[in-house]
């Protein structure tokens, strides 16, 4: 008895192996978060929280805030919500349904904050942009990624300096209401701002 050993067949164990490997590797993953560097080139997000290695002199505009963040007692309408998963000095601003357009309120709020953010020169922004749960998670990522750049841009028209502006997009994974009508959804509709210093 005489065997025939077709070449062709050899890669075929190895390509089903690497096949096989490959589906056990899969499941469910969590999306990544975007994120943008003031030059548009995307970047890791950040999540570890930094500690400043000198302490903050305080001043008549700057007073130290601890791990706890900042309450928004320094500004203007800054009441932050009880339910926001991290508090901060600058009110959120929303947006329409499926739109990255600034509304005239957002303009008025985004207003405010250059203000606030031109007499705290210290102070740095991540802007982080929400969507509904409507819609892909691909689509609301870009989404966000727009509604958070439209903030930025409109901040740095305003004499903001870009390089203390980043842009972080969440998409629909961090809901401020996890209700599922239009009442939540337009809450979810958001750029929140993280101050930093």
């Amino acid at each position: 008895m005489t065997f025939r050993f077709d070449r062709r067949l050899t890669g075929l164990p190895v390509a089903l192996a690497v096949v096989v490997a490959l589906a056990a590797c899969g499941g469910k993953k969590r999306p990544p978060v975007l994120a943008t560097t003031p030059g548009g080139e995307r970047a890791p997000a950040e999540t570890t929280e930094k500690t400043p290695t000198q302490p903050i002199e305080e001043g008549p505009d700057v007073s130290a805030v601890g791990r706890e963040g900042a309450t928004g007692s320094d500004i203007q309408g800054g009441a932050a919500s009880a339910v926001t998963e991290t508090s901060s000095p600058l009110d959120d601003v929303h947006f329409e349904l499926d739109s990255a357009a600034l509304t005239d309120q957002a303009k008025a709020a985004l207003e405010k904050h250059a203000l606030w953010l031109q007499g705290r020169r210290d102070a740095k922004v991540t802007i982080e942009g929400h969507c509904d749960e409507r819609g892909t998670v691909e689509y609301n990522l870009a989404l966000g990624e727009q509604r958070a750049r439209a903030a930025r841009d409109y901040l740095a028209s305003l004499g903001v300096a870009a390089d203390r502006l980043r842009v972080v997009s969440f998409g629909k994974e961090r809901p401020l209401d996890p209700g599922h009508d239009e009442a939540a959804w337009s809450k979810n509709r958001r750029d929140h701002f993280a101050v930093s210093r």
